[in-house]
């Protein structure tokens, strides 16, 4: 690739938390016509974190769900994302329960 020309690749970042509290993304140049799989590996997030299964993990463009064999456009973010840990409406309802805990009432004069 080293005599191509900017109109031949793309630049595209690639996203992902591998663990809580962490974050990672990453630009690359890839080929016109790259797809999401293409750039997940020329990122080598996959190397470097070899604990991320795409066979039980979902892979998406944007926040929106999509197939490793997607195509991607100049600008994309590709997007690695972890299973929940906890049900949505389980963690809000746990919330809730500490915040009425911690709440302290004091009596009006």
């Amino acid at each position: 690739m080293a005599s191509a020309e900017a109109g031949d690749t793309l630049t595209v970042a690639v996203a992902c938390s591998p663990a809580d509290g962490r974050a990672e993304e990453c630009r690359v140049v890839v080929p016109v016509g790259a797809t999401l799989i293409d750039a997940l590996r020329t990122s080598g997030v996959l190397q470097r974190h070899p604990h991320i299964d795409l066979a039980r993990q979902a892979v998406g463009i944007w926040g929106r769900i999509r197939a490793l064999d997607a195509p991607l456009k100049d600008g994309d973010r590709v997007e690695i994302y972890r299973p929940l840990q906890v049900d949505p409406k389980e963690a809000r309802r746990r919330r809730q329960r500490l915040q009425q805990k911690s709440a302290t009432c004091t009596p009006r004069r």
